[in-house]
């Protein structure tokens, strides 16, 4: 865990201003988006492909304190496209050493990370739940059935979830908020769809572009300091469709299900 600056959320200091400076200059992006994004607090679950670059671009954007989650280590194969890590870090904790590199990047912010598996039974507790809920949970996992069981935790808590997913040359975002009930994953990709138990594709067996972990990962960072920067969620009711291969987007409008058995409970 790494807790090298205590940030004061109330103002942003000569550091910051000097940081940020482009980002504030935008229309739309102020002084006020700034500050609230320093005093968010977002939990990723998931270090990897699209873990590395969604955090690092909310990093260098000032967001205020990330918690990464993750209980694998870096293996050889990963830094084809997991952007925090380098060779000699080979057979250490992505979630530590994402944390440190995210820390060097910008000492500003407040990054740590836990060596572990969130599950339903054990995320009041690494999500810090007595402390208040987070502001958003990036679902940076591989495979759906890890993605069902985050959606599931993000509806328990009534957080959001911004949910990125990445293999081949194909990507999909979504911004769930289950307090406004609009609708979850399961509503998306329930049971009439996947088969969640069943379908465990993921990049170590399907194989996945350099570029499309990239690509997802800095959408899912963009959907993100737009929901915490400007509390816009620029994806009401949309899962957005990427397609590297025909270099083609589209969304795809989406309504909760009233029998949901996850969200309409």
């Amino acid at each position: 865990m790494t807790h090298l600056v205590d940030i004061n959320t109330e103002n942003l200091i000569d550091a910051e201003l000097l940081r940020y400076a482009r980002q504030i200059l935008l229309n739309g992006w102020d002084i006020d988006a700034q500050l609230r994004l320093k005093s968010a607090r977002v939990v990723m679950i998931g270090a990897g492909g699209l873990g590395c670059p969604a955090s690092e671009t909310l990093v260098r954007a000032g967001l205020g304190h990330i918690h990464l989650i993750d209980d694998d280590v870096i293996e050889a194969s990963n830094l084809q496209r997991q952007t925090l890590f380098l060779p000699d870090d080979i057979g250490k904790p992505k979630a530590l050493t994402a944390a440190r590199m995210l820390q060097r990047i910008n000492p500003l912010v407040k990054s740590w990370g836990t060596v572990a598996r969130l599950s339903e039974d054990n995320a009041y507790e690494l999500l810090d739940i007595a402390s208040g809920k987070p502001n958003l949970l990036l679902d940076c996992t591989d495979n759906f059935a890890t993605r069902d069981m985050v959606n599931r935790i993000s509806v328990r808590y009534q957080t959001p979830l911004l949910s990125a997913s990445a293999i081949a040359m194909q990507g999909q975002l979504a911004l769930f908020e289950p307090q406004l009930h609009t609708g979850c994953y399961y509503c998306v990709f329930g049971a009439h769809d996947i088969d969640i138990e069943a379908d465990e594709r993921n990049c170590a067996n399907s194989g996945v572009l350099a570029s499309t972990t990239a690509i997802m990962g800095n959408l899912q960072a963009n959907a993100a300091l737009q929901y915490l920067g400007l509390t816009k969620n620029p994806l009401t009711g949309k899962l957005l469709l990427w397609d590297g291969s025909q270099m083609q987007q589209r969304l795809m409008g989406y309504r909760q299900d009233k029998l949901c058995p996850v969200c309409a409970v």
